[in-house]
């Protein structure tokens, strides 16, 4: 080796590092940033648009205005456009639009008949989609995934067989219509309160027994809102409501639909925004979305992937992985640009704004050193698409701990080189850490989160659990053959193969007696699995024996992907490494 000082490792690892964020990763960052497979990048672009315009003193307000046009409509057709530049077709950014739309502040609908305006039928026109109907809206993927047939089947059999209306319409008095139907009491005190709870109630059991049938745990807020939009569908979204049941003009039937819906999915009474605070009422937001879903048009998967990722923001975990204890892979990083959004538009201070938003991240995740490293380098590529006051704030709260990790590394690859450790060992040592930074934390997030003592202990990682390909011999994410050791209150369990026997038995009803241990482990567990979201264990070491001509940058890269059996899970890092390594070897060149 060399005798080139730290200094000058450092300075290049660390720029070529920040100058190129897409050889930090293994996910496809790039292709996110076309809307292959996600349209996280494409949220980013909405909210930046939405909070500019907020903060400029615009408003977002859906007005009951005899105009052809008002001026939210212009703050949304700049969103959808800004939406689909960064990926989203145009009922994606539709639907991406109108739900940040709406957690913005503005309403979901507003007045009756002529000039009756609704954000989901507004995000829709402007768009240019057609509507498509509650029934071809699929549900996000959840491994599988479904439509929202089963609610709309499920209602529409019910109504029927006579289940739904108290009244059967064929009694109803020749001539009675319009108004005195409607807006009146055959309408709004006898007909549609009852046909919004049974509607609602029907539609959501619909989803959840239809979630469970093709092997979905299921997603209650999933099943809420698009149980609501189907009954939402039938129902006039614009009645008022029996006096009992909320003041008038303020609270309509999509209300009434919410209250049912959110209550036989299971969901709490009241959501809270991350690290703002601020309340929600449970029946109220999934009354608005599902009446927003019935309007927007035919999102797909993706569009829905991103659909949950929004609803995220919300500490009571209802729905997205983003928010995840795990580190989900960078597709689905964005919970924190609400609460940013919320944040700034509130007046909150941008340093005190970002570092709540840090600590409210690394003090609620297995890992907080990925999780800091997820949003640093999401916003990064979003703000390289469009720019803005969201991307901007994430990025600098994010950046001090990625930079530190940054260093920390490479400092201890140079020490370990110079005392003469080969580079096999430094990256093991490294993932070693990760190892057991997952471990500890999980303990000090289930005291967090339940109260529980809980301690794991990985007593092997490796590789091909089940199958015999090249592939999943090579990288650990595909089968992983995983060993643990859990407490939880001092009551103990060992799990033997615990992806692939473990839990297909548990969820066969088998193991009865491991069954308790499994969702304490899942989380770190997925953690590991999911590693190649961040690849610095690789890339880094790689980069500063380039540097120090430990070997050569091809040759350094291989030995490191080989040594790293948690961070290369998947392919991608030693083609990472060796890019990384270039430039990080020019670098340190201009500066001797």
């Amino acid at each position: 080796m060399n005798n080139i000082g730290f200094c000058n490792v450092h300075a290049s690892v660390q720029a070529a590092a920040l100058s190129s964020i897409d050889n930090l990763t293994s996910d496809r960052i790039e292709a996110l940033a076309g809307g292959h497979g996600m349209v996280n990048l494409a949220m980013f672009s909405v909210v930046n648009v939405i909070t500019e315009e907020l903060l400029r003193g615009e408003s977002i307000e859906i007005k009951f205005a005899n105009a052809r046009r008002l001026p939210v409509d212009d703050i949304m057709d700049k969103a959808i456009k800004a939406a689909k530049s960064a990926g989203a077709d145009s009922a994606n950014a539709a639907l991406i639009t109108a739900c940040i739309m709406y957690l913005a502040g503005a309403a979901a609908q507003v007045g009756i008949p002529a000039g009756n305006r609704k954000l989901g039928a507004t995000a829709r026109m402007l768009a240019g989609v057609d509507r498509c109907g509650v029934s071809a809206i699929p549900t996000s993927k959840m491994n599988s995934k479904i439509s929202a047939f089963p609610a709309v089947q499920a209602i529409y059999k019910a109504a029927e067989e006579g289940k739904l209306s108290p009244i059967d319409g064929g009694d109803i008095p020749a001539n009675v219509a319009g108004a005195i139907y409607g807006h009146s009491a055959l309408g709004e005190d006898y007909i549609w309160p009852e046909v919004a709870k049974n509607g609602a109630r029907i539609g959501t059991e619909a989803m959840l027994k239809a979630m469970r049938g093709v092997g979905i745990r299921g997603n209650a807020f999933q099943a809420a809102v698009l149980g609501a939009a189907a009954i939402l569908e039938i129902i006039h979204p614009d009645a008022e409501v029996p006096e009992s049941a909320g003041t008038y003009g303020r609270t309509s039937s999509a209300y009434l639909v919410g209250k049912a819906a959110a209550e036989t999915a299971g969901l709490p009474e009241k959501l809270h925004m991350r690290v703002t605070g601020e309340e929600y009422d449970t029946a109220h937001l999934v009354g608005d979305v599902g009446l927003i879903l019935k309007d927007i048009g035919g999102p797909s998967v993706v569009g829905m992937m991103s659909f949950v990722e929004i609803f995220s923001c919300f500490k009571e975990r209802i729905c997205g992985g983003s928010g995840a204890p795990h580190n989900s892979p960078l597709g689905h990083m964005t919970c924190y640009i609400i609460p940013a959004m919320r944040g700034l538009t509130a007046g909150w201070d941008s340093r005190e704004l970002g570092s709540a938003i840090v600590k409210d991240r690394t003090e609620d995740t297995v890992n907080p050193e990925s999780a800091a490293f997820a949003i640093w380098i999401v916003s990064s590529k979003a703000s390289a698409l469009r720019g803005g006051p969201v991307t901007k704030l994430l990025m600098e709260a994010t950046l001090p701990l990625v930079t530190r990790v940054i260093y920390d590394k490479t400092k201890f690859t140079f020490e370990m080189l110079k005392d003469g450790k080969i580079l096999a060992e430094i990256v093991k040592a490294l993932d070693d850490e990760r190892v057991a930074m997952v471990e500890e934390y999980t303990g000090k997030w289930w005291k967090k989160a339940s109260g529980d003592e809980v301690s794991i202990k990985f007593t092997k990682i490796g590789n091909a659990a089940r199958r015999t390909s090249k592939l999943v011999q090579k990288y650990f994410a595909f089968d992983p053959l995983i060993n643990v050791d859990v407490t939880v209150n001092g009551r103990q369990a060992h799990l033997e193969h615990f992806v692939d026997d473990v839990i297909p038995k548990v969820s066969m009803g088998e193991y009865k007696d491991l069954a308790w241990a499994v969702p304490y482990v899942a989380p770190a567990t997925s953690d590991l699995a999911l590693s190649g979201c961040e690849i610095l264990n690789v890339v880094v070491p790689a980069a500063a024996a380039a540097i120090l001509e430990y070997a050569p940058v091809e040759e350094a890269a291989a030995e490191a992907e080989k040594a790293a059996y948690i961070t290369a899970g998947i392919p991608g890092p030693k083609a990472a490494a060796v890019r990384l390594g270039k430039l990080a070897v020019s670098i340190s060149e201009r500066m001797i």
